[in-house]
């Protein structure tokens, strides 16, 4: 992950942590409503709680073993984690530019593939020139790369 990547997702971590006492006074101002049984607010509030728990823990997580890259030790030579890779699609010509980033930053509308997406998969070790294959839901994609920077 980037260094701007894990910077995002502490703030991500920090957001759901305000986020606590809020739910809290939620509960605690539904419990103060009645029987808990029919207490449709109270059920909520609850199923909100735990949903805000299993994030922060899923946040905490990613904190703890997130791995910076050094993007000054990157190579262009083969296709790894945040190298920006140009490749045409040999079915239809059409050129595209992806940057390989961990799931976390992973943003397909601004050109951020997902290492564990079968595409970059196929694209990762391979080099300038040379042709892969990806395996995806719809069947077989060829592609060749164009162009390998940081």
């Amino acid at each position: 992950m980037t260094a701007d990547g894990l910077e995002k997702v502490k703030a991500d971590l920090a957001e759901a942590l305000a986020q606590r006492p809020v739910i809290s006074a939620q509960i605690a101002e539904a419990r103060e409503k009645g029987d808990l049984s029919e207490n449709a607010e109270y059920e909520a509030a609850r199923e909100a709680q735990g949903l805000l728990e299993v994030k922060i823990a899923k946040l905490q997580n990613l904190v703890a073993n997130a791995k910076i890259i050094d993007e000054t030790q990157l190579s262009t030579d083969v296709v790894r984690m945040m190298n920006k890779v140009k490749v045409q699609n040999l079915a239809n010509k059409m050129v595209m530019e992806f940057t390989i980033v961990g799931e976390t930053e992973a943003d397909f509308a601004h050109g951020k593939l997902a290492a564990t997406t079968p595409i970059a998969k196929a694209l990762i070790g391979h080099a300038k020139g040379e042709v892969v294959e990806a395996q995806v839901p719809s069947g077989v994609l060829k592609f060749k790369i164009l162009d390998i920077s940081i």
